[in-house]
């Protein structure tokens, strides 16, 4: 694994916590910090996809996140891109061009096969970037899909990253999500979780602070900051205005641009970035 590229994974206590917009945030914070920055994620599911000037296509959510490292797209940002045909089947891109469509029973099977491909995209931008920013799917406690993971402490382990954990507070129940996920997880797989964040929050944060006390002492892992709800003008990853994502000098750029902006000033401010910074 190429050791010159620093890296950290961000993973969630379930779908649609902001685990995309945190990780384009961040992708944001260190490109303006003056570093060579990339996103990745091994394997995403959506509906819509983003067609690249070669025709290859790539989720919407890793080409928002490149135009946050001020870069085209690529489709080594997203190796594997499923999607949905129906409940129980998909159409899989993979490198950008489609691979074939395949149940999940056999994708599932598939999944260990693909580690190579993963591996190498994943070591191509290694090689150019400083740091790479690594984005999970779901829950790292879906236990039952533990034995064939590729998209989260699975990936993890094989890229040997430490992981934020990020909760949805807006949703209820913060402090159980992150505590249940945390308890589901292997010894190993804990020590990877740098710390937790708490996404989304709205109102006096002062009135978290015994919550997060009590976060801290029963797991023993650190609370590494409070998001405050954001309204963005970015495109959610599973709608069709997502595939018609702004690249960079576009007319809709301005406003795509100052977002993500926005986004990489409050992670700063938010998060206890020099603690992340020195752990990763």
């Amino acid at each position: 694994m190429h050791t010159g590229c620093r890296k950290i994974m961000v993973q969630g206590t379930m779908s649609s916590v902001g685990k995309s917009f945190l990780t384009a945030g961040l992708c944001r914070l260190l490109t303006d910090e003056g570093y060579r920055v990339a996103p990745f994620k091994s394997q995403n599911m959506s509906r819509f996809s983003c067609r690249l000037s070669d025709g290859k296509k790539i989720s919407t959510a890793q080409a928002l996140q490149a135009t946050a490292c001020r870069k085209d797209p690529d489709v080594r940002m997203n190796p594997i891109l499923l999607r949905p045909l129906s409940d129980t089947g998909s159409e899989v891109i993979l490198n950008g061009e489609i691979s074939g469509q395949y149940s999940a029973a056999e994708y599932f099977k598939l999944k260990r096969e693909l580690v190579p491909t993963i591996l190498s995209s994943y070591e191509s931008l290694a090689q150019e970037n400083d740091f790479l920013i690594i984005e999970g799917a779901g829950s790292p406690a879906e236990i039952n899909l533990r034995s064939h993971d590729i998209v989260n402490m699975g990936l993890a382990e094989l890229l040997d990253s430490k992981v934020i954990l990020v909760g949805d507070i807006d949703r209820g129940g913060v402090f159980a999500q992150l505590v249940g996920t945390l308890i589901l997880l292997t010894a190993d797989e804990r020590a990877r979780v740098l710390g937790t964040v708490i996404n989304k929050f709205r109102g006096d944060k002062s009135l978290l602070d015994p919550g997060i006390l009590q976060l801290e002492e029963h797991t023993k892992v650190p609370n590494l900051g409070v998001i405050p709800w954001m309204s963005l003008n970015l495109p959610e990853e599973d709608s069709q205005d997502a595939a018609l994502y702004p690249r960079v000098g576009a007319s809709n750029w301005a406003d795509v641009d100052l977002d993500l902006d926005r986004m990489a000033t409050t992670l700063r401010q938010q998060l206890d970035w020099q603690y992340i910074l020195e752990n990763i």
